[in-house]
């Protein structure tokens, strides 16, 4: 993750991995800022990792299609709220620390967006969507990419009368003087949804990696000048992967083993599960099953969340997702340090 205080000219880009070692600090919970808040809202991006509603059964990804349905939300909310967890996810937490309430979804036209708003989209890809069905490729993609959710943005922050930080400075100034813009995982599902195709993972790469460039650079361009950019999990370490690759298939590469050595201590931490998924279906190592995911009518959920790493096959229990905050905001896996960006935003007036 990489956390900076932004000018035109200049940003720091230097992302941390998200799931190496995240059951230091399992005990301790993300600081609460003391007010003044440092922020007064916070503007979020990403895919289902970030995605607080604006996605749905009906219009999420095909893997995971059951997200309005009982169990998810059970831990915190108590019911579904189109979140791809038990309960809260990284964002929630940062908000809470940043004592600001929740961001509501873009796609809800009736929420109060004086603290800010979500335009993660579960499913979304760095590139464009275009890019894959032109190569044929369409399963588990959705419509809205990184530059959907900027088009997103974009038409808000117009409606504020901020078109960009040179021809409309103040109402620039005045929409993202105070704003957080939190960049959550993307890219992740530009790997996924082209497995099996004839685009080389190198592709992928620089593609995706050029995608967030310029819509990062569009972020400057609006005058936003506190930018936290999360980094990718490990994608063939989580349970998903496991369980649609054959069990030879595995590398030597330094986020499986990272991962490797802190889950053998998982029970150490608090974790009983380090694989198995609290709600699916089948049983065994995984208890996962594509067809039968999260949600539906067949699959089952565990009664101890927090015990578990994994929730569903590809996303995270609230257990895990505030460690991975603690890690964020304490400044062990930001660089720069959280505590830098606040620093410079209270010493900014």
């Amino acid at each position: 993750m990489a956390a900076a205080n932004i000018s035109s000219s200049l940003f720091t880009s230097q992302i941390c991995l998200m799931i190496t070692l995240i059951f230091t600090l399992l005990s301790s919970s993300p600081a609460t800022f003391t007010a003044p808040p440092p922020f007064k809202k916070i503007y979020a991006f990403g895919d289902s990792y970030t995605d607080t509603g604006n996605t749905k059964t009906s219009t999420g990804p095909a893997a995971f299609n059951y997200v309005s349905n009982p169990p998810y939300g059970i831990t915190f909310f108590h019911h579904p709220t189109n979140r791809y967890s038990d309960g809260r996810i990284v964002v929630d937490f940062v908000a809470k620390a940043l004592s600001l309430p929740f961001l509501p979804p873009y796609r809800n036209p009736n929420a109060d967006r004086s603290h800010g708003v979500n335009f993660a989209v579960a499913g979304a890809t760095a590139i464009r969507q275009s890019f894959f069905l032109k190569n044929n490729i369409s399963f588990n993609l959705v419509a809205q990419s990184l530059q959907n959710q900027l088009v997103w943005f974009n038409k808000m922050l117009e409606n504020e009368g901020c078109k960009d930080s040179r021809t409309s400075p103040r109402e620039c100034r005045a929409a993202l003087g105070d704003a957080l813009i939190w960049v959550g995982e993307i890219g992740a599902n530009d790997y996924t949804c082209s497995l099996g195709s004839s685009l080389s993972s190198k592709t992928i790469q620089t593609l995706a990696l050029d995608s967030v460039t310029v819509f990062l650079q569009a972020l400057l361009n609006k005058g936003a000048k506190y930018i936290v950019v999360q980094g990718l999990p490990p994608t063939g370490c989580i349970t998903y992967s496991f369980a649609l690759a054959s069990p030879d298939d595995r590398d030597e590469m330094d986020y499986y083993n990272s991962h490797l050595r802190v889950v053998k201590n998982a029970r150490k931490y608090g974790f009983k599960e380090q694989y198995k998924v609290c709600c699916g279906h089948g049983g065994g190592p995984y208890n996962f099953d594509i067809f039968n995911t999260c949600g539906s009518q067949s699959s089952s959920s565990c009664t101890n969340p927090s015990q578990y790493i994994n929730w569903d096959g590809a996303h995270l229990t609230e257990a895990v997702n505030k460690v991975l905050t603690n890690l964020f905001l304490n400044g062990t896996y930001c660089s720069p340090p959280f505590d830098y960006l606040l620093r410079k935003k209270l010493q900014s007036g």
